[in-house]
């Protein structure tokens, strides 16, 4: 199946050169979740379930191999497509691909994080720059997805940008360049491809009215996509959830903002930061949209605003 072509025209995000609206879903430990895993059918179904309640994208992490604080679901040393020397686990390859080309079939497609702020330690660097290089060599037939450096961190950004286009020089290259409300440097946002932030969630103000504010000036200022990638969530506040939690209508509002200033946005949510069990966790560990009342009035409103 030939890849589709995720490409950029101003500030707007084209697959095969029509206009394609980026609206994503957080479901970072989709290589590690063994309820979609289960299957070609299981992964299939799961997916066709995002897609009819208004999901384009996928926000997919690589590292899941978090320390023993980390209470999120499916984590383990082993769990990242990397080995210690920087070389790609073809175990976890192989599901990545198999997610990607399914996703390809229903006309989706992904946003792939390299590194995370959440792993410790972390990678050395010149080890996480030879993970980059190939990563970027094994996604080349992969036209269709965004190459995210990190989430939450700014380290060596321009050093792994590089090293990326040095094998794929068209590939879409973002970063997520800090915690909530911190949304890069000018150097590093004029560098990337498009921008990928993680709006404000705390403030006197109401986040829902600040952050497509920070999206607005990021707009005018770069004049690329801005994707506001991790917005506000219902949930616990261990992980920026807020206090007291958001009410659903508080994160549409926040959307249709955004949307309306002709940027993108992915649906964050808490559905994967704590054990199996938890009440807070579906009993597949992945983000079902009829988990519950909350995340169905939100999926309710990304369904009836579908792009296709």
């Amino acid at each position: 199946m030939t890849s589709p072509v995720l490409s950029i025209d101003g500030t707007r995000l084209l697959l095969d050169g029509q206009p394609f609206y980026f609206q994503g879903l957080s479901f970072f430990n989709a290589i590690f979740n063994p309820s979609f895993n289960r299957s070609d059918a299981d992964r299939l179904r799961w997916l066709q379930a995002f897609q009819r309640n208004g999901i384009s994208a996928l926000r997919i992490w690589c590292e899941w191999d978090f320390p023993p604080e980390r209470t999120f679901v499916d984590t383990g040393p082993t769990q990242s497509l990397y080995t210690p020397e920087g070389d790609i686990r073809e175990e976890h390859w192989q599901k990545l691909e198999a997610i990607l080309t399914a996703m390809r079939g229903l006309g989706m497609v992904a946003e792939v994080t390299l590194f995370v702020q959440e792993k410790r330690p972390y990678l050395p660097v010149s080890v996480q720059e030879r993970a980059a290089r190939a990563m970027a060599e094994r996604l080349l037939p992969h036209r269709d997805l965004i190459l995210q450096i990190w989430n939450e961190e700014s380290l060596e950004v321009a050093r792994y940008f590089h090293a990326i286009k040095s094998v794929d020089p068209a590939r879409l290259v973002t970063n997520s360049p800090g915690i909530a409300n911190v949304l890069g440097d000018e150097d590093q946002n004029r560098m990337l491809d498009l921008l990928t932030p993680h709006t404000v969630r705390h403030s006197t103000e109401p986040f829902w009215e600040v952050a497509p504010r920070q999206i607005a000036a990021l707009l005018d200022r770069f004049a690329k996509p801005v994707i506001d990638d991790e917005p506000a969530r219902t949930g616990i506040v261990q992980y920026g959830g807020i206090e007291g939690g958001t009410r659903p209508e508080q994160h549409i509002a926040q959307i249709i903002a955004v949307r309306g200033l002709g940027a993108y946005h992915t649906y964050h949510h808490d559905m994967f930061q704590r054990p199996y069990g938890d009440p807070a966790t579906p009993p597949e560990g992945l983000p079902n949209p009829d988990f519950s009342p909350f995340h169905r009035q939100v999926f309710d409103y990304l369904h009836d605003h579908r792009t296709w």
